[in-house]
């Protein structure tokens, strides 16, 4: 199993996240269109928006921002060859807390729900760039 496997899943999750926002944006867009120079702010869009649709928008953003950390970890990882069992597992784990946390935010939009996903991600995250550094470190 190669270290870029849980990658290339990251990369295929937000591909269908990217996918599910373009479909929830276009028939507003359409509705709208000829009238959307207010929308010069996806914020000024937001409210002409379902609560449901919202959501999307908001997992769409969170999937662009700490996840790509993840993607220069596992990179790094990759080219210094520090690959182990345990970074593998550690990737696996952060993919299915990131899918976790996007179909809680897609469907129930549970926030304590959502928020233990997120904190649990990133104390996989931070877990693997320590790893990382004491790694580094003791070279």
């Amino acid at each position: 199993m190669s270290i870029l496997d849980p990658m290339l899943a990251m990369m295929a999750w937000s591909g269908l996240i990217t996918a599910i926002l373009v479909m929830t944006r276009v028939p507003v867009v359409i509705k709208q269109w000829g009238n959307l120079q207010f929308a010069k702010h996806s914020d000024e869009l937001r409210p002409k928006m379902s609560e449901k649709f919202r959501y999307v928008t908001d997992n769409y953003n969170h999937i662009f921002e700490q996840p790509t950390l993840f993607y220069a970890v596992l990179i790094y990882i990759h080219l210094v060859d520090t690959v182990s069992q345990t970074n593998i597992w550690l990737a696996w784990a952060y993919v299915s807390l990131r899918v976790i946390h996007s179909a809680i935010q897609l469907t129930v939009n549970n926030v304590s729900w959502r928020a233990a996903c997120f904190a649990n991600s990133s104390l996989i995250l931070l877990s693997m760039i320590s790893m990382e550094i004491f790694a580094a470190l003791s070279v």
